[in-house]
């Protein structure tokens, strides 16, 4: 069987971005999962039942690091001898590339599933378009998770058009409809975790999944909640997630807002989602940057109509007003008046919430974007032989 080995910096993103895809392409391929120790690789070898290998590398920019991560897969790539390479994430696209091409491997391609360098400015900026650059040059192809984003890499002039292309429509892993589904979930079970969490019946939940941080948009969505809050006293917000406080951490104002004000709860990390979502009436997302981003669709998928930021990947999940709002990016007052639209508005927000799953399931179920991907795999061993 061909060898496929498929690359991230850490194994959490092996582990829940790309959640049973490994386990889906081992019945065509070898496959080999390498990204940096810790128990998530562990737990990628026993959930998803592929080889795994381990090499360390960084998020941040560590030269000497990065030098030792970019011999190690050169060796790991020359001992493998695999067809194809897939990498994803900026720091494992960069060296897994280079590395792949060093090595020889026939086919080589990267996923990209955001651009983090859009938010930098400076030389620093000048050094992240170079390293992207690099990275696609080596690559045989690239693969934007969304066509937004397709569209900013071709503006960049990152590569060559003719490199690019969006898989199905759109996602590094689409979404498990079957288990993001909130017919999982009774009324007593709903009910038995608002009174956990004291959230009262009568009371309308925003909530929020992902990393507490910045480039979220954490600080506009506390900030306006906050307001909110001092005007309506039947709404809560919940925020699910951990927070990144080394790399990207929030204003000291968010961090005592979330503190001091009793309607915000934040419960950290959660392994499962779905029950949040469950007692959820509003999902938003003031995200400033994204590729194409899971929890936007889980909510979906849980028919949670949300609000988010008009940037790539979220503005091709939600239409205006058929499935949620879309606003402006980093502007607390917007945010703070399409949050006090759905509270106020009640047929609109259920016209949304109907809405939700079926515009899900018929773009982005889990099966189909594992199939466009396997599709794609195909043609391009085909290719080498043409």
């Amino acid at each position: 069987m061909k060898k496929l080995i498929r690359i991230t910096t850490v194994p959490v993103s092996l582990r829940v971005l790309l959640k049973d895809q490994l386990k889906f392409v081992s019945s065509y391929y070898k496959v080999i999962a390498v990204s940096s120790h810790g128990k998530d690789l562990q737990q990628v070898k026993e959930e998803q039942q592929v080889e795994v290998k381990a090499v360390d590398m960084t998020r941040k920019i560590t030269p000497l690091k990065d030098l030792i991560a970019l011999w190690r897969l050169y060796t790991l790539l020359k001992k493998e001898a695999p067809l194809i390479v897939h990498t994803h994430t900026p720091k494992a696209g960069t060296l897994g590339m280079i590395a792949s091409k060093l090595a020889g491997v026939p086919i080589r391609i990267h996923t990209v599933a955001g651009l983090p360098l859009l938010e930098e400015r400076g030389v620093k900026r000048k050094v992240l378009n170079m390293v992207e650059k690099v990275t696609y040059v080596c690559a045989n192809k690239v693969y934007p998770n969304s066509f937004k984003l397709k569209e900013i890499i071709e503006k960049e002039r990152f590569c060559n058009s003719a490199k690019l292309k969006v898989i199905g429509m759109g996602s590094s892993n689409g979404i498990d409809t079957h288990y993001f589904n909130s017919g999982w979930f009774s009324d007593e079970t709903k009910s038995a975790l608002k009174n956990t969490l004291h959230i009262l019946p009568e009371e309308l939940v925003f909530c929020f999944v992902g990393r507490l941080v910045k480039d979220k948009g954490i600080n506009e969505l506390v900030a306006a909640f906050q307001e909110l809050s001092q005007s309506y006293k039947k709404i809560k917000l919940l925020l699910v997630g951990p927070f990144e406080q080394e790399l990207d951490p929030l204003e000291a104002y968010t961090k005592e807002c979330m503190e001091q004000n009793a309607q915000i709860i934040s419960v950290g990390y959660q392994k499962d989602v779905r029950p949040y979502l469950a007692i959820s009436d509003v999902f938003v997302f003031p995200s400033y940057r994204e590729g194409f981003p899971n929890v936007v669709m889980q909510a979906g998928a849980m028919s949670v109509p949300a609000i988010v930021t008009d940037i790539n990947g979220c503005n091709e999940i939600i239409t205006h007003e058929e499935n949620g709002l879309i606003i402006s990016s980093k502007n607390k007052e917007a945010l703070k008046k399409s949050m006090e639209r759905l509270l106020l508005d009640t047929a609109l927000r259920h016209k949304l919430a109907s809405q939700c799953r079926d515009i899900i399931i018929k773009q982005f179920e889990q099966q189909y974007v594992w199939s466009e991907l396997l599709k794609e795999y195909k043609t391009l061993e085909t290719s080498l032989h043409n």
